[in-house]
């Protein structure tokens, strides 16, 4: 592990105030369409799934709808999965994974559990490439009581009414260069502390839950993604981005401590995904792929042995 590189906003060693943040935001551009890749595509599915809006992005409520897939034939009596994608907006094949899903076999799971799919729950962030939104917060650590992103609290405010029938949480994200290159470097600026960088792992892994490990759920969703991509190896210390491995391709964080969106609900099984998009052995469709793998790999384990 090394130090940071300095980063060109603020000053080493103190944190951001407004000023640093406003900078930040000046820097930030719209590098594709919400609308087209995310919203259209979300609309195409409506049939077996109501399209539901559950909030807006104060930054642009007309250009940031927040959207939700939902089971159209709502049963109390059947499990409920929630899936969700794009929180970290940068995380591209997190939201296509969710949207990809929805579109080839979410259907097929219907007749067996209620499924609720939030495919990109950060649109700014999707549109300007970004880890944080507009405020310079990141919002899978603002899953709290007191959410300091709109993003999360949106979320949670939506999934509030059923978090208690929530029994599984599939969140999908990226692990990326851009981590070290510059939103680590960002962090460390923004909260005036040095930030050490980690090897980005080439492959697929994911992050259980400390307090709820589900190891065998884990297993079923490394098995199912390893038929479509490689699996993670550790590094020389056999770690994962700094943290210990639990068995093939999984390490663990405490989840609601650290405000993570799988933390958001008590379901049985919760799981984060971490695709790496910049292997020289992958492309953006095999990422796609690898992220509904997982999904149905959870799933396919869930109903199996629920």
């Amino acid at each position: 592990m090394s130090p940071q590189a300095p980063y060109p906003i603020g000053t080493p060693g103190r944190p951001w105030g407004h000023a640093e943040k406003a900078e930040w935001l000046s820097r930030q551009t719209v590098q594709r369409s919400y609308s087209k890749e995310v919203v259209e595509r979300l609309r195409a599915i409506e049939g077996a799934f109501e399209v539901t809006p559950y909030g807006s992005l104060g930054i642009d409520p007309e250009r940031y709808p927040l959207l939700a897939a939902v089971s159209r034939q709502w049963d109390d009596h059947k499990p409920l999965v929630l899936v969700t994608g794009g929180v970290h907006g940068y995380e591209t094949s997190g939201a296509q994974g969710a949207l990809r899903f929805l579109a080839t076999c979410a259907a097929d799971y219907l007749g067996a559990c209620n499924l609720v799919v939030a495919p990109c729950v950060s649109p700014w962030g999707y549109e300007t490439i970004n880890r944080w939104n507009p405020m310079a917060v990141d919002p899978n650590r603002s899953f709290l009581p007191d959410a300091p992103s709109e993003e999360a609290k949106a979320l949670m405010d939506f999934v509030a009414p059923f978090a208690a029938r929530v029994r599984v949480h599939i969140d999908l994200h990226e692990t990326t260069d851009t981590d070290n290159l510059e939103f680590r470097p960002a962090l460390a600026a923004r909260d005036g502390e040095p930030r050490e960088i980690w090897s980005i792992p080439d492959g697929f892994y994911t992050v259980g839950d400390t307090a709820r490990p589900a190891p065998e759920f884990q297993r079923a969703v490394i098995q199912a993604v390893e038929k479509v991509t490689h699996i993670a190896a550790p590094d020389d210390a056999g770690r994962i981005i700094g943290e210990n491995l639990q068995q093939w391709g999984v390490i663990n964080y405490p989840a609601k401590p650290l405000g993570l969106c799988m933390g958001m609900t008590a379901a049985d099984y919760v799981t984060t995904t971490e695709v790496y998009p910049d292997s020289p052995r992958v492309d953006p469709e095999n990422c796609i792929q690898a992220q509904v793998a997982a999904v149905t790999g959870g799933l396919e384990y869930f109903l199996r042995y629920k």
